[in-house]
C-alpha cells in the first residue's frame, strides 16, 4: 500500500475513533450526571448506575486502545515499516489494511493469538 493511502486511511479512522471517544465521554458525563440526580430520590437502583458507569468506562477504554493502535501504526508509516506484521515482518496484505489501517498481524497471526 502506498504512503499516501495509508495515511489517508489512518486519519480518516483517528477522525472517527476520536469523534466515538467524544460521543462515549459526553455519555458518561450525562450517565453520571444522571445518577447523581436520581440518587436523591426515594427508590434508587444503584446497580442500574453502576452497570452504566461499567459500561461506560468499558466503551471509553476499548476506544482509548484502539487510538493507541492508530497512533502506533502512524509511527510505522513515519518510520516506513508500516504494512509489515510487528511479530514477524510479513507482508499485511492491502485488504487487510483498506479493512483496519492500523493492522499489526497478519491474519494468520491475530487468529494465533
Amino acid at each position: 500500500m502506498d504512503e499516501r493511502r495509508a495515511s489517508e486511511l489512518l486519519t480518516a479512522e483517528r477522525r472517527r475513533v476520536e469523534r466515538l471517544l467524544a460521543d462515549a465521554a459526553e455519555a458518561a458525563r450525562d450517565d453520571r450526571g444522571a445518577a447523581n440526580e436520581s440518587s436523591s430520590g426515594d427508590i434508587a437502583d444503584p446497580a442500574e448506575r453502576f452497570t452504566a458507569e461499567e459500561v461506560d468506562d468499558a466503551v471509553e477504554a476499548g476506544l482509548g486502545e484502539r487510538l493507541g493502535a492508530i497512533e502506533r501504526a502512524e509511527a510505522r508509516l513515519r518510520a516506513g515499516t508500516y504494512g509489515r506484521s510487528v511479530r514477524s515482518g510479513e507482508v499485511i496484505p492491502d485488504e487487510r489494511l483498506e479493512a483496519d489501517p492500523a493492522a499489526e498481524l497478519t491474519a494468520e497471526e491475530a487468529a494465533q493469538g
